[in-house]
Formats: C-alpha cells, sequence, structure tokens
C-alpha cells in the first residue's frame, strides 16, 4: 500500500532532520513516499521514496523561483504532487496546467501523484461526478494509453481537508469507480483528513490502494498508529 507524507509548508531545517530520524525508525511494510518542501529534498535521507510537492510546467530555463522536472530528478526525486486543492485555490492553478505538469513529470521518469477532489459546494449541489470529469479528463489529455497507467490519482475531497470529517464509504467508492472508468489502470490514494482514529473505517474500502497524509504525516507517533491498524 502507497502511503505519501506531504510535509506542505512545514518543518524548518534543524526540525526536519529530527523529523528524518524519527521516520525512519518506523517500522512498516507499507510505501512511504515522502513530500517534503523543496528545501528539504536534498535533506532527505536516500533511502527513502522521495516526492515533490510541485514542479514547473517548464523545463530548465529563465523562470525565476519554478523547479523543473529534470532539476528533481537530479535529486532522485522518483514522484511528484500536482493539482493539490490548495495550489489550485492560493496559486490558481488550472486544469491545463496540472496536465503540462504531469507530461514535464512522465517525461522524466517521475511518477505524477494527481490530486482531484469537489468543494463542499459541489457536492451539495451533486456535481462531484462533473467536477472529478473534468479535472481527471483535462488532466490526462493528449497522454498514452501507456503513461496513464504510471499516473497515481490522490482523490481529497476538499471539504473533508483538515476538519476530521470524511465522506462515507459508500461515497469513498462511488467516486472511486467513477475515476476507475477513466484511468482503469491507475492506483487510487485517499486523502482528506484520513488518521489513525478513522482508518479502521477506511480500510473497509478494499478499492483504497493507499493514502495521501498531510496533517497526520508531521504527527509520527500517530502515523505510526495509522500504520499499524492498516492490517
Amino acid at each position: 500500500m502507497i502511503i505519501a507524507l506531504n510535509n506542505k509548508s512545514n518543518l524548518e531545517k534543524i526540525e526536519f532532520e529530527s523529523y528524518i530520524k524519527g521516520l525512519e525508525s518506523i517500522s512498516t511494510e507499507e510505501t512511504i513516499i515522502l513530500c517534503p518542501t523543496y528545501l528539504n529534498i536534498g535533506a532527505a535521507n536516500s533511502s527513502l521514496k522521495i516526492g515533490s510537492q510541485n514542479v514547473s510546467i517548464n523545463e530548465n530555463g529563465a523562470y525565476t523561483g519554478e523547479i523543473s522536472a529534470t532539476q528533481l530528478k537530479s535529486y532522485n526525486v522518483q514522484y511528484a504532487i500536482v493539482g493539490h486543492s490548495e495550489r489550485r485555490e492560493y496559486q490558481r492553478e488550472t486544469n491545463e496546467e496540472i496536465n503540462l505538469k504531469i507530461k514535464q513529470l512522465l517525461k522524466n521518469d517521475i511518477t505524477p501523484i494527481l490530486c482531484i477532489g469537489e468543494s463542499l459546494k459541489e457536492r451539495e449541489n451533486n456535481q462531484v461526478k462533473e467536477v472529478l470529469k473534468e479535472e481527471l479528463s483535462i488532466a490526462i489529455k493528449d497522454i498514452k494509453e501507456e503513461d496513464k497507467k504510471k499516473i497515481i490519482v490522490a482523490y481529497e475531497p476538499i471539504w473533508s481537508i483538515g476538519t476530521g470529517i470524511i465522506p462515507t464509504n459508500e461515497q469513498i467508492e462511488e467516486v472511486f469507480a467513477e475515476i476507475k472508468k477513466i484511468v482503469p489502470k491507475s492506483k487510487i490514494l485517499y486523502g482528506g483528513s484520513a488518521n489513525e482514529e478513522n482508518i479502521e473505517q477506511l480500510k473497509q474500502i478494499g478499492a483504497i490502494d493507499g493514502y495521501l497524509l498531510g496533517g497526520l504525516s508531521l504527527k509520527l507517533e500517530k502515523l505510526k498508529i495509522f500504520l499499524q491498524k492498516l492490517h
């Protein structure tokens, strides 16, 4: 099972050094993908699978402040999150830009972790399928079939992130079924307030291939409990 840890904009240099030691001490059979800030990527232990939280739509060049896929590759980055709801909201990232980022990653043999999800208003208006289909379809536009299966999809209902409230198992299963219609061979993660308290409920869903964890990624003792409860 895939466990992607999104540190978001957290952990300063000394904090990260301590964090890495604690993370390495956790014994698990799951595939752990650590996604630290750009600044901490170089300090991450090479024994860990490393992911980025973002990538540029451009290759190397005059793009101040951007980090290219080739640069990430040179630091042994194997995965990259694209389309996270926070970037969609705060940086106004579009589906078309996300598509370009995915193409850059695939070109450099970096596995994209594509985030999709609906807002509370969209769920209340019964627009979930419509929203997710649009986000997913545009994100994978003009990508070869053999490359589509390399993309990991992370379903994160926006209204659930950080609230402690998660969808019902039936709602999650329904969404996963819709995703599989578009990318039948892709692995699908669940994100959005998954924690050590609700994992007993979530693990009943056989379709879940893993989890994208935000806040929980920073709480190693609770993360350890989460991982223990997976089995």
